[in-house]
């Protein structure tokens, strides 16, 4: 376990604000309270999704249960016109660029190509193959670069690109790779990993011997390591290092220390690798409570107001179950359209083949 004194954090455990030099960060109680509503919401979608998923509507859904805060700081960190690369588990960012949940929900339905606009949002379709959308992102970034929109001053037109990986990533070719166009282009693009600790069942202790944010020195760039659990530590370390990107300073890594509390998937089954008491420990730390606490003692935010959050939770979740059952159900066959303009024949009679064993059934 990596101490907590080695992570930047505007808010301890049990609520207590903390001063940090490098990050101040003063909000409001109203502005406190929406990063609140919106990690509470945004839990709700992701257990309505594992509910729906279980009930046989969602082919798999990737749980962020823990890592709200992480994807609710960096989500609200951001500019409207900043551009956003997600992995496949970024639910709470996606609900920052204002992509409705139940169209969230498409992809894992098998009902769409992807689910919503990525330039409508700015906001990327979900990546499967590990790491690949961090060079998507150093590749949107050099067009930043030569489209003139970044370094100028004006803070209407520069832009940052900010990509989303978990710890797993780390160990892959094409995140390396990435670091490597980043730093030597001095590209304004921020690398942000969730380190939830597992990589499905390998753990982070068999990829890295340091803490990963130091990877970043050898590329040429700074890391900073940010409790993961502590909506405001990383709303103000992301604005920090989107503000240097934009300007001109080139890249940044942040690594968000914080914790996978369910599987890493609904076909995953972490009892096989985990102990209750190193989930019971990470629960201690839940960042939708710790900010809670906060609001109760430091601010003017009433009974009433958590009242209302937990009314439109249970409207949100009616909304999602009715709009994820609602979705179309497409056919076997439907994986194989939109690759081809006119498929080669082998393909048509693996298509063919596939189809009809679905349709029969399996004994």
């Amino acid at each position: 376990m990596i101490e907590n004194d080695a992570l930047v954090q505007l808010l301890a455990a049990d609520g207590t604000r903390v001063a940090h030099p490098d990050y101040a960060l003063e909000l409001t109680g109203p502005e406190l309270a929406g990063l609140y509503r919106d990690m509470v919401l945004v839990r709700r979608v992701d257990t309505e999704a594992i509910a729906l998923q279980r009930q046989g509507e969602l082919g798999l859904w990737t749980s962020l249960l823990g890592q709200e805060a992480a994807q609710i700081g960096a989500g609200r960190a951001l500019r409207p016109h900043d551009m956003v690369f997600p992995s496949y588990r970024e639910h709470g960012v996606a609900w920052c660029r204002g992509v409705d949940p139940v169209t969230l929900l498409e992809m894992w339905r098998g009902s769409g190509q992807g689910g919503w606009d990525a330039h409508q949002h700015n906001f990327a379709t979900y990546t499967i193959v590990i790491g690949a959308q961090a060079l998507h992102a150093v590749g949107y970034a050099m067009g930043v670069v030569r489209d003139g929109t970044a370094g100028t001053g004006d803070p209407g037109r520069d832009t940052a690109v900010l990509v989303f990986f978990g710890d797993g990533a780390m160990s892959q070719g094409d995140t390396n790779e990435a670091f490597a166009w980043a730093a030597a282009q001095h590209l304004p693009v921020v690398f942000f990993c969730q380190n939830n600790q597992w990589a499905i069942s390998a753990p982070v202790s068999v990829q890295a011997r340091v803490p990963l944010a130091r990877r970043a020195e050898g590329f040429g760039f700074p890391g900073v390591r940010v409790d993961g659990n502590d909506v405001l530590a990383s709303l103000a370390v992301t604005r920090s290092a989107l503000e240097h990107a934009r300007a001109g300073g080139g890249p940044m890594f942040i690594e968000a220390f914080t914790y996978r509390m369910n599987p890493h998937t609904t076909s995953d089954d972490s009892r096989r690798y985990r102990h209750d008491a190193e989930l019971e420990s990470w629960r201690q730390r839940d960042p939708i409570a710790r900010l809670r606490r906060h609001l109760e003692r430091e601010t003017d935010v009433g009974a009433a107001f958590f009242a209302d959050v937990e009314d439109e939770a249970q409207k949100l979740a009616v909304r999602v179950r009715e709009g994820g059952r609602s979705l179309a159900t497409v056919g076997a066959g439907a994986v194989f359209e939109h690759v081809f303009e006119r498929p080669p024949a082998d393909l048509v009679r693996q298509r063919d083949a596939f189809v009809d064993f679905v349709a029969r059934g399996i004994d």
